[in-house]
């Protein structure tokens, strides 16, 4: 038998503790219970030793901790003993933490208990005297005990209401109240405590909690512990595990509700004969009772209404959580339910959890410690990642340590591949589209960029990229870049591979730089291939055919960074929508038409305006353009592109001229002429409806700044470093649009314009200032300038103030 002299080798944890008053019960009723309990395969605690002194031994304690389950022997002298009752005390507090506590009333009315009515107001009075400051803390111990439910012996067959006990913690046990989560469950504890206080146990409203985030991230883990730290609180309860998987048809529906039946009405066998009668089966018979449902692994909302319908049933008090990797399926629930994103591992997490499968124990031996840091990073904090690698790694050498790493760089595990490709399995064919050029292309790109790429490849990307967000598949972070977990980059990577693992012509996405090459030089073309991303890790020339391109009429991105060609193409498909390639040494060919394109990227390259964009043409789909330090570019031609919302032409040192067509464009919302040192002629007027930003520092031949349109509603001027003394007195039209204003290293300026008052301008940059000191100081009075914010001012005296 267990006792206290052995508890230090005991690690393991108790199913029960047992707690009694030994004069009473020790040798007769107890040890028939303490008996029974063994041979039913319950590992039991019982103090075989007598109770010496008032004080419970710290170990004691530790053993009730340890233990899932409490029984409370009530007898008619319980309350005598101090010792009794303080590890009653101490047993209360461990059920708030999910412990289940089974009150035995052994020849004791539960009211006595309760009221502590007869001898147990009789014990707690002699105790009061000397025991007084916890007196109060037992009699509230007293009274919560005599509330729960539990098993009365009032005479009779003592085998009989044993048996009855026994069956009563069975049912505690078949109805999985108590499960296993996980082999080393790092980082559980911390983000089931979250959870728990979403579920908010203590009020009596239905309330539901939704757990999201992506595949192998640990859902299903911190469900099952916040599961066994709360069961306690309730009824009936029942966790469902894997409702994806086993709901396909109807047939595993009926089946998911007959078990949510069995385990809530405690092995009632009820049939159910199909969905609909399933769904009443559920509302009626569980209607009266407080219950813990978890729904484990929901990917569909149908799923949900099957084995909840609207769920408005359920008894005050009641609590459902559900964990899924599309969190749009709890948004849709409505503010019944709250959402819990989980985040990956920190570093010192995934260390400790990498190190108990690696090396099993909490750090790695030193000289593994790079090769550990290597499947750190690679594992990016993914819970599911760090095992399974962990797993693999453990007892192998260096040198398979060294392999195995090098070989995830390039093929993902495919254990973990088949967990992430759960999610995209999920995905409509526009969603896998988007997120698969996304993986290949985009991560870490802008999402307006992106969407208005991906909109002119009629892929409905607004709702597209939502709907990858609500399957934790991607993220936008604070700055509206798109970003994903580098697991379900290489998983969507791999995909796009198995197309043709070993023809990269045939494959629909080209994204690795040496596929993509082998591609290129071969000449082949290829009618399947949408996209080529051609990013070589170091400066590289490569000798292209001139009409690589020629037969690729689906090509609608090209991407290259750091690759030289020798010779220029003859040959672009019509079809692009993104052309990237900086640096580009030639012009363009004379046959491409770009009136396909949305984003055009060609810093430092050598391309004329001219040659690309014809007066004549309209360039409808074209959003942005950056062709930022291009020598070559001398005007800036009026071409028609009318919903043109980013136009970079900053450094072009040669630029001297802008058409006037160019003052037009009404979407235009970002415009960056810095540093071009010898431009001259803007626009006459700008009537640039959505213009916010307008760059023109350091053009240092510029002595005109154009008329500005009514219309135009908010901008942040740049003039630093130009020849602009004077601003048109159209500028009264921003006096509530204007935010910014940088008027540094600017000679003899002309404040007049500051009469008007500009009420919403925060910045304001005078560094250098070379004008009229009586202008600028009734410019800076608090009713011309309310709003500002930070003021940069010293004077080329060089005297700040």
């Amino acid at each position: 038998m267990a006792n206290l002299t052995n508890f230090s080798t005991h690690k393991q944890e108790y199913d029960i503790f047992l707690s009694f008053r030994g004069e009473d019960t020790r040798n007769k009723f107890v040890s028939h219970l303490y008996e029974a309990l063994c041979n039913a395969g319950f590992y039991t605690f019982i103090d075989n030793n007598l109770q010496k002194g008032e004080i419970v031994s710290k170990q004691l304690f530790k053993t009730i901790k340890m233990s899932k389950i409490s029984i409370v022997v009530l007898s008619e002298n319980y309350a005598s003993s101090t010792w009794c009752l303080d590890e009653l005390d101490y047993i209360l507090k461990r059920k708030k933490k999910g412990q289940f506590v089974l009150p035995v009333f052994y020849e004791v009315e539960p009211s006595e208990v309760r009221k502590q009515e007869q001898k147990f107001g009789d014990n707690l009075s002699k105790h009061a005297e000397k025991f007084k400051d916890k007196v109060q803390n037992w009699k509230a111990a007293l009274n919560k005990v005599g509330r729960l439910s539990g098993c009365h012996y009032k005479g009779g067959s003592e085998t009989k209401f044993i048996r009855e006990i026994i069956e009563e913690i069975s049912k505690f046990k078949i109805m999985g109240k108590l499960l296993y989560v996980a082999k080393y469950p790092v980082g559980v504890d911390s983000r089931a405590k979250d959870v728990e206080s979403l579920v908010d146990i203590k009020s009596d409203y239905v309330h539901m909690v939704g757990i999201h985030g992506l595949g192998g991230i640990g859902k299903t883990t911190i469900a099952k512990a916040v599961y066994n730290k709360i069961v306690g609180n309730f009824e009936r309860s029942c966790f469902l595990a894997n409702v994806r998987e086993n709901s396909r048809t109807d047939d595993d529906t009926i089946k998911l509700q007959e078990k949510i039946l069995s385990k809530i009405l405690q092995n009632q066998h009820l049939k159910v004969n199909n969905v609909s009668e399933g769904i009443n089966v559920i509302k009626e018979r569980l209607r009266s009772k407080r219950v813990l449902l978890v729904l484990d692994d929901v990917d569909k909302s149908k799923q949900i209404e099957n084995l909840l319908a609207k769920h408005d049933w359920l008894v005050s008090g009641s609590r459902v959580i559900i964990t899924t990797r599309d969190e749009h399926l709890l948004i849709a629930l409505g503010k019944v339910c709250t959402t819990y994103k989980v985040k990956k591992l920190d570093n010192h997490e995934a260390l400790d959890l990498f190190s108990q499968y690696a090396f099993h124990k909490v750090k790695p031996d030193e000289e593994y410690s790079k090769l550990t840091n290597q499947a750190l990073y690679y594992a990016k904090g993914l819970p599911l990642a760090l095992e399974i690698i962990g797993s693999n790694l453990c007892g192998e050498t260096k040198p398979v340590w060294e392999s195995t790493l090098r070989k995830y760089e390039k093929y993902p595990d495919e254990r973990i591949n088949e967990i992430l490709e759960v999610s995209y399995d999920g995905l409509g064919e526009n969603e896998k589209n988007i997120f698969l050029d996304i993986s290949c292309f985009f991560k870490g790109r802008s999402k307006d960029f992106v969407e208005n790429i991906l909109d002119k490849c009629n892929l409905y990307p607004k709702s597209g990229i939502q709907i990858l967000v609500h399957k934790s598949l991607i993220t936008i972070d604070q700055y509206g870049k798109l970003s994903m977990h580098d697991l379900i980059q290489q998983m969507g990577m791999e995909i796009v591979r198995q197309e043709s693992p070993n023809i990269p012509r045939k494959r629909s996405r080209l994204c690795n730089y040496k596929d993509a090459l082998q591609f290129l030089l071969g000449n082949t073309g290829s009618e399947e291939i949408r996209g080529i991303m051609l990013y070589s890790p170091t400066l590289k020339q490569v000798r292209l055919h001139p009409e690589a391109f020629k037969m690729m009429e689906n090509l609608i991105f090209l991407m290259v960074d750091n690759v030289e060609i020798s010779e220029a193409l003859t040959y672009l498909p019509s079809g692009l929508r993104l052309l990237e390639w900086p640096k580009y040494p030639f012009n363009f060919p004379s046959n491409y038409c770009p009136q396909q394109l949305v984003a055009l990227e060609m810093r430092g390259s050598c391309i004329r305006l001219e040659k690309i964009f014809k007066q004549e043409d309209l360039y409808e789909n074209i959003k942005s353009i950056n062709l930022s330090e291009c020598e070559f570019i001398r005007k800036l031609p009026g071409f028609r592109a009318p919903n043109l919302e980013t136009l970079n032409l900053g450094g072009c040192v040669n630029l001297t001229e802008v058409h006037d067509n160019i003052g037009l464009l009404d979407k235009l919302e970002y415009w960056e002429l810095g540093f071009c040192k010898k431009l001259e002629i803007l626009p006459s007027k700008l009537n640039l409806k959505s213009l916010w930003n307008l760059n023109l520092h350091g053009c240092k031949r510029l002595k005109k700044f154009p008329q500005i349109h009514p219309e135009m509603k908010c901008l942040i001027l740049y003039l630093g470093d130009t020849r602009i003394s004077k601003l048109p007195s159209s500028l009264k039209y921003l006096t509530r649009g204007l935010i910014g204003l940088h008027l540094n290293d600017v000679q003899n300026l002309d404040l007049s314009f500051a009469q008007y008052g500009f009420k919403s301008l925060t910045y304001l940059d005078l560094s250098s200032f070379d004008g009229n000191m009586v202008d600028l100081y009734i410019w800076l009075r608090p009713d011309y300038l309310p709003v500002l914010a930070t003021l940069l001012l010293y004077f080329q005296t060089s005297e700040s103030h």
